[in-house]
């Protein structure tokens, strides 16, 4: 395959699995209304190890794993798996899939600093200006959820707020994913990776996600609900993992940010089309200042 042909592919692969991403952060709303958060996490890599049983297999070709690629295989679970989907899940519930967008329109900026905290590289002007949008944006995106007190002295605002900061984590979570991942796709084939991260999630949510299932009615889930569980273990632990790993395997690490572009936006379209959610003024500015970070960490990283 020539470069040029090359390069298409992986973009076409990393704008696939981010849309994918945020298909899902948007219909796990109804998910999370239906199972306790711990369960869906654990029902959803249960999924799809199940689905990724012959990726486990170790190809000839494959060196043996050294220590280190142990180590980034278990982080790359940690944070892009279990931590984010708990962020996610959390911060979903307690708030919609149009604020996701927004919050998560930050994710370029952020793996551009946490590229300059952790790995020393420099960080341009235009860089700060996009990570300034992006504060600013959920700084608008915070004011128009606020509400006046209930008599029991809590907000709504409020739970939007923590709702906002668990997205927010989720952020952190997908930035270092992105980081980690073009580390281990030196090492690892895409579907081999994808299937060692997901079963380490699995192991991970087992103990809770065991006990939560020995409690729970399943014979009250709708089969609407079952299907929208399997499309989200699919999307999330299969579909999306292997085409980031695609895509990334064939470019440098600050292009393969751009494309986490895809992300807000899908949410949001699924938040608004999909799910009946509305769009206020307040928040339309707020995910169009998002956006504006995103084309200016965009147009830095395009000249890397």
């Amino acid at each position: 395959m020539n470069p040029s042909a090359n390069r298409l592919v992986a973009y076409a692969c990393l704008a696939l699995s981010m849309s994918l991403v945020g298909s899902y952060v948007a219909l796990s709303k109804p998910l999370v209304a239906a199972f306790p958060v711990l369960l869906l996490g654990w029902l959803r890599f249960g999924i799809a190890a199940l689905a990724m049983l012959p990726w486990l297999k170790k190809p000839a070709a494959e060196a043996p794993m050294t220590p280190q690629t142990r180590r980034l295989l278990f982080l790359e679970s940690f944070f892009g798996n279990f931590l984010f989907s708990i962020c996610m899940l959390y911060g979903i519930s307690l708030s919609n899939a149009v604020s996701a967008g927004v919050v998560m329109a930050s994710i370029p900026a952020v793996i551009a600093l946490m590229g300059w905290a952790m790995l020393g590289e420099r960080v341009a002007p235009r860089v700060w200006a996009a990570a300034s949008c992006a504060v600013l944006g959920q700084a608008i995106l915070a004011f128009s959820h606020a509400e006046p007190a209930s008599d029991t002295g809590v907000t709504a605002g409020a739970n939007l707020w923590l709702g906002n900061l668990l997205l927010f984590g989720a952020v952190l979570c997908e930035a270092a994913y992105t980081v980690i991942g073009k580390k281990l796709t030196g090492s690892l084939g895409p579907k081999r990776i994808s299937a060692l991260i997901n079963l380490w999630g699995f192991a991970l949510m087992t103990p809770l996600g065991l006990y939560l299932a020995l409690q729970f009615d399943f014979g009250a889930v709708a089969l609407a609900t079952w299907t929208l569980l399997v499309f989200y273990a699919l999307a999330a632990s299969v579909g999306t993992v292997w085409l980031w790993m695609t895509g990334a395997s064939r470019l440098p690490v600050a292009h393969s940010g751009i494309f986490t572009v895809m992300l807000p936006i899908s949410a949001v379209l699924v938040g608004v089309l999909v799910l009946g959610e509305s769009l206020s003024g307040l928040q339309l500015i707020a995910f169009a200042i998002a956006l504006a970070g995103i084309v200016l960490t965009w147009n830095h990283q395009g000249k890397a």
